[in-house]
């Protein structure tokens, strides 16, 4: 059967899919890239996991099948920016160079339909912990991909259930007061980082925290990840930006029509 026509934007923002390791959704992600087309396709951060590549090699054919769809898409005409993060830390030696049409860069400056600027940057580089005590930010990644087994068969049994995804680690992440804190200073720096090139807002990666608002007149724009909420931020073509959680959309048979024109930020 042939795949239905897939919702068209300006711009797809997508980060943190963690691909060479068991937590990533491919699956949802592969749903979501044959459902979502852009002209402009963000790519920021941590799409390859080079840290859990190094100790165990797992890569599965759906991991590929990621790998190729958005390859497909760019020789299709999108344009595809790759910004790395921390655990694709390797590529940024590559900035500059184009990879089968997608083009690796340290940050990127994207121009909104409705003329707004948006610094795109996954956000390491703003974590003092990645910066200087890379031994705990390894110690912090075992743990997590702990958690996300668990959760992995948490869901099995939630499907048996007949229940919808939920993930146990983004639940406990908002409710641990040193969690909380941490994205509170996280989204801080970068909104402070943003004011600094004097940009309109930033869009960003790293924490797995998906959010659109606005911080002190910057707007601030984090695409969430691929492991634990399964979301990404597209920029329909009047400049609007909109947070898809497309966990909760799966089960969908057809795509949600889109809300009329308007300014601002809407989370979806």
């Amino acid at each position: 059967m042939d795949e239905p026509e897939p919702r068209r934007f300006r711009a797809l923002f997508l980060s943190d899919f963690h691909l060479g390791t068991k937590g990533c959704q491919a699956e949802m992600l592969l749903e979501f890239l044959r459902a979502h087309d852009a002209d402009t396709i963000y790519l920021v951060g941590d799409i390859v996991d080079g840290w859990r590549l190094k100790q165990t090699w797992y890569w599965p054919q759906s991991h590929n099948d990621v790998v190729q769809k958005l390859l497909r898409k760019a020789r299709k005409g999108a344009r595809i920016f790759y910004v790395p993060g921390n655990h694709d830390e390797f590529l940024r030696k590559y900035c500059g160079s184009h990879f089968g049409g997608i083009e690796v860069l340290e940050s990127v400056i994207h121009e909104t339909a409705d003329g707004r600027r948006f610094l795109v940057i996954h956000g390491d580089v703003f974590d003092m912990v990645v910066r200087h005590a890379r031994w705990l930010a390894l110690l912090g990644d075992w743990a997590y991909e702990t958690a996300l087994i668990l959760n992995a068969h948490l869901n099995v049994l939630r499907r048996r259930l007949g229940l919808s995804y939920w993930s146990l680690s983004a639940w406990a992440k908002l409710r641990v007061k040193n969690a909380v804190n941490f994205i509170g200073r996280f989204e801080e720096t970068l909104s402070a980082e943003a004011r600094k090139q004097r940009v309109d807002g930033v869009i960003c990666g790293h924490i797995h925290h998906a959010t659109m608002h606005d911080m002190a007149g910057v707007a601030y724009v984090n695409t969430g990840d691929w492991v634990e909420s399964c979301t990404a931020v597209v920029e329909h073509h009047d400049g609007r930006f909109e947070l898809i959680r497309w966990a909760e959309r799966r089960s969908m048979t057809k795509p949600a029509r889109e809300a009329p024109a308007g300014s601002g930020l809407r989370a979806a």
